[in-house]
């Protein structure tokens, strides 16, 4: 994301203007956009004219437009995101307080004005605007028949490719058929990497060598179909005079789990091998955070709290080593309801706690969510008497 324009008055109200340059800023924009923001942006809008004689004719024309945002909706696959509002400027080609919808693209600059930009959204902003962030690991998580290949970035776990075919078992005197199969399986995989975690990812590494982008590309399957597949992928890579695979050979890590489906990439980036590999990534210190929180509800839970009314009364007592929430509590549409999680988090740094906001695109955010978005590890031990539940006002989570 580039930013083109900030201006901002004392009370925080004002407006940016930002370009998308990639398919992640999208996610970011969706974190940033609330349902009362005037968001302005290049559309197209179909124009009926009406002659002197009676008869219509329309075309559509491209002009700038502005609405009042009411509702955001966003298609992680595409990557698209869609805005729906009133027209709160009007022009030649829309009239006041007519509905439109804002569909925001790559490389097109849009303009968000809020009438406070909470400390959320700025650092929203500012991460969205760092030129080091991109595409992290790369994971094929796959059993024989079955693969799902994923693009990991800081803030989304997107799946670009699902493969499903049918291969028959291994019969007693004969394995032709299961081989052969299976190798065509291969195949389909190694085109679906080739695309999707080569052609289609900025190339060369930190050492500005002509390869993928990616820190690492993640194998992982029961037993040694992961093995198999690596070494399809190398023959092919060898006849295709791919040199850019068979350069990132030292990237790819082979790992185990328990079957080739999407859940198991979370059981993935739990191990050590892949935590000691990966651990400057944002989602394995995710994963990490996570298991620590499961292990501290399992050693004193006195020490582990999570829902919003214990972890604010925990906040409360200044008690909150590390604050864990999804990114979900900050797109409410309740402006007070955004708020109190905005001043939960000041209130966790000022104390010297750490605070961690998980995407809600990634497994951990989706772990989190099941213990109702919110999770907080604590410095001392608070029972739930200690917690004075019944006195405290904790309004609607």
């Amino acid at each position: 994301m580039k930013l083109i324009r900030r201006h901002l008055e004392k009370d925080k109200s004002g407006f940016m203007t930002l370009c998308p340059e990639q398919p992640e800023d999208m996610w970011h924009t969706y974190n940033l956009l609330q349902v009362g923001d005037v968001l302005k942006a290049t559309t197209v809008r179909r124009v009926v004219h009406e002659s002197a004689t009676g008869t219509t004719s329309s075309q559509k024309v491209r002009t700038n437009l502005s609405i009042v945002v009411t509702k955001v909706d966003f298609d992680a696959q595409a990557s698209a995101l869609h805005a729906n509002g009133t027209v709160c400027e009007e022009n030649a080609y829309a009239k006041l307080n007519a509905h439109h919808t804002l569909d925001l693209e790559l490389n097109r600059n849009f303009t968000i004005n809020k009438p406070e930009w909470d400390a959320y959204a700025l650092e929203r902003v500012n991460l969205a605007c760092d030129p080091a962030r991109t595409a992290e690991v790369g994971a094929v998580v796959l059993q024989e028949g079955l693969a799902h290949i994923c693009l990991l970035t800081e803030h989304m776990t997107v799946t670009r490719l699902r493969i499903e075919q049918s291969i028959p078992r291994k019969v007693r005197g004969s394995s032709s058929q299961h081989d052969k199969s299976l190798e065509r399986f291969y195949d389909t995989v190694y085109e679906g990497v080739r695309k999707h975690l080569f052609d289609d990812v900025p190339g060369s590494d930190d050492n500005g060598t002509d390869t993928t982008g990616l820190k690492a590309i993640l194998i992982a399957s029961p037993g040694f179909v992961g093995e198999g597949l690596v070494k399809r992928m190398m023959t092919r890579a060898t006849n295709d005079g791919r040199k850019d695979i068979l350069r990132a050979r030292p990237k790819i890590l082979l790992v185990h789990c328990s079957s080739g489906h999407l859940f198991s990439l979370h059981e993935v980036l739990k191990s050590q091998e892949v935590v000691s590999q990966l651990a400057d990534t944002k989602y394995a210190r995710e994963a990490q955070l996570i298991e620590k929180f499961y292990r501290q509800m399992n050693d004193d839970e006195t020490r582990a709290w999570y829902g919003p009314q214990h972890v604010a009364a925990a906040v409360e007592h200044g008690a909150v080593g590390t604050l864990l929430l999804t990114d979900t509590l900050f797109r409410a549409d309740n402006v007070a309801t955004r708020k109190k999680y905005v001043a939960m988090c000041d209130a966790v740094k000022q104390a010297g706690g750490s605070v961690a906001i998980f995407s809600s695109l990634h497994e951990t955010g989706q772990q989190l969510a099941q213990l109702g978005e919110i999770a907080a590890i604590l410095t001392i031990p608070l029972a739930e008497d200690d917690l004075g539940l019944g006195d405290l006002d904790l309004g609607a989570a």
